[in-house]
């Protein structure tokens, strides 16, 4: 009687668990974005006789109940934190690392030798010739901060020997921050704990380096203002790994009170003063208040500038936090996403016969797959 009682009850409170989720599911609100993921959630899949044949539609109709399960966010927490807790140091396809860092893995790269020879035709483009092109191939925190990763991990310096290669195929002339991050023995992280760029630190010792393989004077640090914006950012890398219980971190930033700046934004005619869209502190993206996110083509002026130089930036998201250091140098900056931007930085620089120098910057972990690469011609 007793054995029969405990099976009743026991399928008695699974049913009631299967019925409260099912009513969660119909009842509760469906989000079309995670926060925590950093993604849209799946749409309820269209119907057609087509979809079902090919079996699609089920496939839709899974991926649509996995996104909008009920607490899905504490179950994806709670499985992470149980992984962790047993001792699994790699989710994701990234590293649980020390010191509260999370690191992802650096895949070794294909395309090599056919994003050296992009290089390569892009400095040797009679439209660029009046200008001194740089190339700056940032290492990420793989590379740096080796000695904080699982023992199993492996050796990832080959980022910087796969940097040096580029460099000599390109035949461009390298600014490699490499030696100067790894060297680097103070407090100040260099990337952040929970997403993958570099810390506004970080930056500056990339913008040091640029200084003095181009011969300006960097400005001291303690000579700009510092505000930390926020002291709870939760970067891309958290939302891989979904170990809500991890705290955020702060980002810094640094104007130059000497500067005088118009911020113009090609594609929404937007002007502004300053290079920090602050509004990004109130959201998941944070790491967007760097240049107001993403955009083809932005130029900035400085009227303060002693210089007539102007500057081109073809980048990815890693030059968004360098470029407040840099606009201290130059009249102009032309700062490029070519990603996005689809008309050509050769040709726009050879319409531009203003342009003094070109930095070409992106970070040794997204390089290899970079579609924006193949766009600066």
């Amino acid at each position: 009687m007793k054995e029969k009682t405990i099976r009743t009850g026991t399928a008695c409170l699974l049913a009631a668990g299967v019925l409260a989720l099912s009513l969660g599911f119909l009842l509760l609100e469906k989000k079309e974005f995670s926060e925590n993921e950093n993604r849209y959630l799946e749409k309820f899949p269209g119907l057609s006789w087509e979809r079902i044949k090919s079996g699609e539609y089920m496939e839709d109709i899974n991926s649509y109940l996995c996104d909008h399960f009920p607490l899905r966010d504490v179950f994806i927490g709670l499985k992470s934190r149980t992984e962790i807790a047993v001792g699994k140091r790699e989710i994701n396809q990234v590293y649980i690392a020390d010191d509260g860092y999370l690191i992802e893995e650096y895949q070794e790269p294909e395309n090599t030798e056919k994003i050296a020879g992009i290089f390569k035709v892009f400095g040797e483009k009679e439209a660029v010739a009046q200008a001194d092109v740089k190339l700056m191939l940032v290492p990420t925190a793989s590379s740096i901060y080796q000695d904080k990763l699982p023992a199993f991990a492996p050796i990832t310096y080959q980022q910087m020997e796969t940097a040096q290669e580029i460099y000599r195929i390109s035949g461009l002339s390298p600014i490699d921050c490499s030696a100067d991050l790894l060297a680097y023995q103070g407090g100040e992280p260099l990337y952040y704990r929970t997403d993958h760029h570099w810390t506004t630190y970080g930056a500056y010792i990339g913008y040091q380096a640029y200084c003095r393989e181009t011969g300006l004077e960097p400005v001291k640090l303690e000579d700009l203002g510092a505000k930390t914006v926020t002291e709870d950012f939760k970067g891309t890398i958290y939302s891989k790994v979904n170990d809500y219980t991890r705290s955020g971190e702060p980002i810094t930033v640094y104007e130059n009170p000497k500067d005088r700046l118009t911020v113009y934004y090609e594609d929404t005619k937007e002007t502004t003063d300053s290079l920090y869209n602050l509004d990004y502190v109130e959201q998941k993206d944070k790491y967007s208040l760097f240049l107001n996110n993403l955009h083809p083509l932005v130029e900035i002026t400085n009227e303060a500038a002693d210089t007539d130089r102007e500057l081109v930036v073809i980048k990815d998201s890693y030059a968004n936090s360098m470029v407040p250091f840099l606009a201290h140098h130059f009249k102009k900056l032309y700062v490029f996403d070519t990603r996005y931007y689809k008309w050509g930085p050769s040709s726009f620089i050879g319409e531009h016969p203003g342009v003094t120098d070109v930095l070409i910057l992106y970070n040794m972990n997204t390089l290899d797959t970079d579609l924006g690469v193949r766009g600066i011609f």
